[in-house]
């Protein structure tokens, strides 16, 4: 079994098959043709008795996924947006999948691991973090919201912590990770040789033995206060107006990224995280998460905020509207409303 152009490399060695995404160039980034490998994959191996485990893994050194491929997608807002949303219907489906996978999913999320690279490793049943591990969701840096059911994520980390990650797209460590729920173990990135060539001959609980190890000290537990109490503001205005009114120079400086992301991505963010918590099923905030996802390339701040960070680097994005006091209810509003006959199916 082969992947997509080998962008999917697929293998089976005892008891474990193996999935690594192999476009290290691009950080290993999802396209439409990754997503449909990874799903065929999963299939043949759900049903393959001599499978056991899957274990997903990202080709070079750089990380496992940096995200969905963000250039494919701003020249399909620029031609009109006609191909994105099937995209995302097939990603956000898989993410489902992964997250009911009947057997043991393991996602190693050495390195940097981004937006998509999140959808398709932090919804496994045993996610394993190094210390080179860096997590995000950055996406109100280029006018888009959370998405790969990471609102759903993100909500239900300690306190307000998800939304600081959320609106920010801070990355995160490996104990940072662990701490909101993004991660389950730690194991050096030394370890990992080792570690997969257990997996093939051993199940997932003894191939882990010996292996895991405490991560190095992380940032947010002791942040937890000054986070805790600005992002429990009931808007995003007034979440800045608490950071800079904190004392705190890492607060300002969370202010200071707030000031630069796309001022209707923030009001969508913090909505659609709010919303998520108190949702039962990550199938229900992947429903949502197409809704915002599906309105966010009709707006100019999507192509636009990859323009800046991606295409042309200039970090200067010209958003629209341009602050957050000139983002309406209304604006904000048509990011969830009911697609009809277009709303994600999910089982």
């Amino acid at each position: 079994m082969t992947g997509s152009a080998d962008s999917v490399l697929l293998r089976t060695e005892g008891r474990a098959a193996y999935l690594t995404l192999n476009r290290p160039k691009a950080l290993n980034a999802l396209t439409h043709a990754m997503v449909r490998s990874i799903d065929e994959a999963l299939t043949a191996w759900e049903e393959d008795p001599a499978v056991e485990t899957v274990v997903l893994t990202g080709a070079g050194e750089r990380g496992l996924c940096a995200g969905g491929d963000i250039r494919a997608i701003y020249e399909d807002a620029l031609a009109g947006g006609g191909t994105s949303p099937a995209f995302w219907r097939d990603e956000y489906r898989l993410n489902a999948r992964i997250a009911r996978y009947p057997k043991p999913y393991v996602a190693v999320m050495d390195g940097i691991v981004m937006g998509g690279g999140v959808g398709v490793s932090a919804h496994g049943g045993c996610r394993i973090v190094t210390e080179r591990s860096r997590i995000a969701m950055p996406e109100t840096g280029i006018g888009f919201a959370p998405d790969v059911g990471g609102t759903y994520l993100l909500s239900r980390a300690p306190g307000e912590l998800g939304t600081h990650l959320a609106l920010t797209g801070t990355p995160v460590g490996a104990a940072d990770a662990l701490l909101c729920g993004l991660a389950d173990h730690f194991v050096p990135t030394r370890r990992l040789p080792e570690l997969l060539e257990r997996l093939a001959a051993s199940p997932l609980p003894e191939a882990l033995t010996g292996l895991v190890e405490p991560a190095p000290e992380g940032r947010l537990d002791g942040a937890r206060e000054w986070i805790d109490h600005c992002y429990a503001a009931p808007t995003v205005a007034e979440i800045v107006e608490r950071l800079l009114a904190s004392g705190v120079p890492a607060a300002k400086e969370a202010a200071a990224t707030l000031q630069g992301r796309a001022p209707t991505a923030l009001k969508v963010t913090l909505r659609a995280v709010r919303q998520a918590r108190g949702m039962e099923t990550l199938e229900a905030a992947l429903r949502q998460d197409y809704r915002t996802s599906c309105a966010a390339l009709s707006t100019p701040d999507l192509a636009e905020g990859i323009r800046a960070q991606v295409i042309d680097k200039d970090r200067q994005p010209r958003w629209s509207p341009a602050t957050l006091a000139e983002v309406t209810d209304e604006h904000v509003e048509r990011y969830f409303a009911p697609l009809g006959e277009h709303e994600l199916r999910l089982p």
